[in-house]
């Protein structure tokens, strides 16, 4: 108590100074200082808050992450912002490693870890490959495969109760909701929304791009929402939309709550990866819906006389994605029909400009084919040679980019890791398949069943045919970060059945009144 005056008066001239600073960057027009200083506070409260409460602090990371980029494309693309966001999960590691120290939270030992660790090492021994340029490409090259790892652990012992996966579904639902209406206002009124007027050098041919339909010739922007590049936002889009279905069938067998939210947000992301301008969100969209109708239909508790509750969410899901199209065209013909014409002749086999046999076979086997036409293909590169973020490590060094890299996911990791690269990786993925499939077989006509197969079928689709398209989409934090945390609540999934969820309170129904009661 003695202190308290002491204190006070301190914190009083703490804030004077802090005042009298703010007021010298606002008059010297200096927004950038004062952004910094608010997302260091704002770094700061996040850091407490997972050390205090790791489940807390792991959400706000989640926000984090998720506009991230939003921040940086008008702070010139800082390198800090760039990894800020691995230094905030740091301290979401550390806390939620004490507690399972501490006996408080549940571990376990993933099926798969020693396939896992094989492809690991050898990414340490390709850290100190000799044809590397530089030490920190290893470095990068770890992170971007390995980092995010330990959220396999993270997702275990995250969810707890069907309350706990309730919320955590309906939290990225709410947020997916956000991010895909934003990229709909982006591609109606151009990418000088959410953009600002002059991006980052490197950033310029990423997140202001757009695309001319080969017959018709109709121009159509690409949107990138709160992303820095339009194919990170088109990757969201399919792992947004799989989580969203899969939470809609998880809620119609489980609870009341939250059903219309969540059907509203996969009308918005289906809208979305129509304006997308990307094939692979409009394919990987369509064919993702079919397959989980498909698979929701397979698993459905046919005992229990609930099956039929899937078939809803089936329809309903189909009502909605139709009634959004049918009110973009209405209201904004222009923006979606470009899409469609460009879907439609890159797509269609009658179409004269038909793409798809050559952007699904013939390019991606000639880019494999082209990496043995290089050197250091039986040893690689070294990792992170031909990895996402090359760009900013060459910045640091003052030296251009390696730019050995190929647009075809197993010629990547030749060429970063050598010839034995993608036979560790088929190992470790088949591995991570094979177990992840077996907990979906257990958890069939099961009130878990449709998130389980909806996170199957989201890591089948970012390991076999994503990668063999580039290996870009597992590099990309936000598919890793949700491969691995959804992978770890997969293996969750099956202790939640030993605990009965709580009975659903569905609101009583009042008698009807008499024509003579007023």
């Amino acid at each position: 108590m003695r202190s308290q005056a002491w204190l006070g008066f301190c914190l009083f001239i703490l804030a004077i100074v802090a005042a009298w600073q703010v007021g010298e960057k606002v008059a010297a027009d200096d927004t950038h200082s004062l952004i910094y200083v608010t997302l260091g506070f704002a770094a700061c409260a996040v850091c407490v808050t997972a050390l205090r409460k790791w489940r807390t602090g792991f959400y706000m990371f989640l926000v984090w992450m998720l506009f991230e980029d939003l921040v940086r494309k008008y702070m010139a693309n800082n390198l800090a912002l760039f990894f800020g966001k691995d230094v905030l999960l740091a301290f979401v590691y550390a806390a939620a490693y004490i507690e399972i120290r501490r006996s408080r939270e549940k571990t376990f030992r993933p099926p798969f870890l020693f396939f896992l660790g094989l492809f690991f090492w050898l990414g340490v021994l390709q850290i100190f490959n000799q044809n590397s340029p530089h030490i920190l490409y290893g470095l990068l090259g770890f992170k971007v495969y390995f980092y995010y790892v330990p959220l396999l652990w993270v997702g275990y012992a995250l969810i707890r109760s069907d309350e706990d996966l309730r919320k955590f579904l309906v939290f990225n639902a709410v947020l997916a909701g956000v991010i895909g209406g934003l990229g709909i206002a982006q591609a109606i009124l151009g990418n000088t929304f959410l953009n600002p007027a002059h991006l980052a050098p490197e950033l310029e041919d990423l997140g202001n791009l757009s695309k001319v339909t080969p017959l018709t010739g109709r121009v159509l922007s690409l949107p990138d929402s709160v992303f820095v590049s339009s194919g990170r936002f088109a990757l969201y889009l399919v792992m947004a939309l799989i989580l969203a279905l899969g939470t809609a069938s998880y809620l119609l067998l489980h609870t009341t709550r939250n059903r219309k939210l969540v059907f509203g947000v996969i009308g918005v992301l289906g809208i979305a990866a129509l304006l997308s301008g990307s094939r692979s969100a409009f394919v990987g969209s369509v064919v993702s819906v079919l397959v989980l109708c498909a698979g929701f239909l397979w698993g459905a508790p046919w005992q229990w006389g609930q099956a039929h509750r899937l078939v809803r969410v089936i329809r309903r899901s189909f009502i909605v994605l139709a009634l959004g199209l049918a009110t973009l065209l209405m209201l904004f013909p222009d923006e979606a029909g470009s899409r469609l014409s460009y879907y439609a002749e890159t797509l269609s086999p009658d179409s004269s400009a038909y793409e798809g046999s050559s952007r699904s076979w013939d390019y991606p086997i000639t880019n494999l084919l082209s990496v043995f036409d290089g050197p250091n293909w039986v040893l690689g590169n070294g990792i992170g040679t031909a990895s996402l973020g090359t760009q900013y490590v060459a910045k640091l060094l003052g030296q251009r980019p390696p730019g050995i890299w190929v647009e075809q996911g197993y010629g990547d990791l030749i060429v970063e890791m050598g010839l034995i690269a993608p036979f560790l990786w088929f190992l470790w993925s088949a591995a991570v398949l094979y177990h992840s499939w077996k907990v979906v077989r257990l958890l069939k006509r099961t009130r878990l069943f449709p998130i389980a197969f909806a996170i199957w079928w989201y890591s089948f689709f970012l390991l076999v045919p994503l990668t063999y398209a580039g290996l870009s989409a597992y590099q990309n934090y936000t598919c890793n970060v949700y491969f691995w945390l959804l992978t770890g609540i997969l293996f969750r999934l099956p202790d939640l059945l030993a605990n009965p969820p709580l009975p659903a309170v569905v609101p009583a129904i009042a008698p009807r009144r008499s024509g003579l009661d007023f």
